[in-house]
């Protein structure tokens, strides 16, 4: 079947473990043990093999796949390469597709990277979120910054060419000076720098220690009143973030996105599929699908995922099975595709094409946003790039970006 064209498809494979949650984390992750992993592992396989059976998979061809978390690199080397072979054996793979795997810093050993590449993995990336011990232990995390230069070390060691690593900004008690310590750490690292490096915003979520500890002061400042000093203030997390901007950008990195920046040729293929509406299938409990026009997500019980995966041994009924796992399904309108193409694409700094709005949708941009671009362009957050017809944020437009991103719901 050489020549046959298929359409881009993205895989994400959510495993939910990790040694101990983070005070700021909201994911659906937590600690296990080995049997528990294992269970869990089987089922992942059981709903791979169901996926392929039940949705439309032989006209895609998967350009991408990302094991994310929670902490990946917690499971067995075997069990990660036992998922790929079963991915390889129900989807077509594109040569050289890009295969990414979060890992945890204190969580790696050699016989894992070489393992990890043998599986066909060709891109980690590394949570370190800062260099500072002191940090590190108020987020929670388990490793200590000379633990993440081992792990570094082994990474490029092992050959990984591809590597990101994560920052976090806006840290409880973090300052302008300690940041930057954390990226010129990350500039300096032996015996290459990283391809890649994401930095991203404290955010308080609900539900976490971190919301318990510091939603008045969240709230507080959201009312314009004077707050208690714990987390820095919003012009310092500003600063910080123009400080990522100009720092890694004299050090070669590109920003494509709002948060991410890469040397040439190192953008995240995974994140840039979704951000562009590339069609993908999540796997494991919260993990979410768009294929076909409609969206589903599993529901976040792992027990229940893993006895619903085991009826497929059984009764071999996929649809009923799968459904039964499926917190949530919506048919994806095309006012919801426009929606979801512009905020999610206005992420990228090349913006949203023209072109491809109209050739996805069957309308221009213009008559569906034409009064919505006027409006953001008048206050400098938007502005045209005549030469790639595409439109995109100023600089002022990402510092109030979700501001602007909802006035493109319909």
């Amino acid at each position: 079947m050489s020549g046959v064209r298929r359409t881009p498809l993205e895989l994400y494979v959510h495993v939910p473990f990790c040694i101990r949650k983070c005070a700021y984390c909201d994911f659906v992750s937590g600690p296990a043990d080995a049997e528990e992993m294992a269970g869990y592992v089987k089922a992942l396989l059981s709903e791979i093999q169901a996926a392929g059976r039940m949705e439309k998979v032989s006209g895609y061809e998967v350009v991408s796949v990302f094991f994310g978390g929670g902490t990946p690199s917690i499971l067995k080397a075997s069990d990660v390469e036992r998922v790929l072979k079963s991915i390889r054996m129900v989807f077509f793979m594109e040569e050289g597709a890009e295969i990414t795997l979060e890992a945890n810093p204190g969580t790696l050993t050699p016989e894992k990277l070489t393992a990890y590449r043998r599986a066909g993995i060709n891109r980690l990336s590394l949570g370190l979120q800062s260099s500072d011990d002191r940090e590190l232990a108020l987020l929670g995390r388990i490793h200590t910054f000379d633990v993440f230069l081992e792990s570094y070390r082994m990474v490029r060691d092992a050959g990984f060419s591809n590597v990101n690593v994560d920052l976090m900004a806006a840290l409880p008690g973090q300052t302008e000076v300690s940041f930057r310590k954390s990226l010129e750490a990350v500039a300096e690292l032996e015996p290459v720098p990283p391809e890649h490096v994401s930095v991203y915003s404290l955010i308080i979520e609900e539900g976490t220690p971190f919301y318990a500890a510091y939603h008045e002061q969240a709230e507080a400042r959201a009312a314009g009143e004077a707050d208690t000093g714990l987390l820095p203030s919003e012009e310092a997390e500003r600063n910080m973030y123009y400080m990522a901007r100009s720092f890694l950008k004299e050090r070669g990195y590109d920003r494509y996105e709002i948060s991410n920046f890469s040397r040439a040729g190192y953008e995240c293929r995974h994140n840039i599929g979704y951000w562009t509406g590339v069609s993908y299938l999540g796997f494991g409990i919260s993990a979410s699908s768009y294929i076909e026009g409609k969206r589903f997500i599993n529901g976040e019980d792992r027990k229940a995922y893993v006895e619903a995966m085991g009826e497929l041994e059984e009764k071999r009924n996929s649809g009923a099975v799968l459904r039964k796992v499926r917190r949530e399904e919506e048919i994806v309108t095309k006012d919801r595709a426009m929606e979801e193409f512009m905020f999610l694409g206005l992420r990228m700094m090349c913006g949203v094409s023209e072109k491809r709005f109209a050739e996805r949708f069957g309308v221009s941009m213009e008559e569906i946003y034409g009064p919505v671009l006027e409006k953001m362009a008048r206050d400098g957050l938007m502005v045209r790039d005549g030469i790639r017809s595409a439109w995109k944020l100023t600089e002022a437009g990402i510092d109030v970006s979700n501001y602007v991103l909802a006035d493109f719901l319909l």
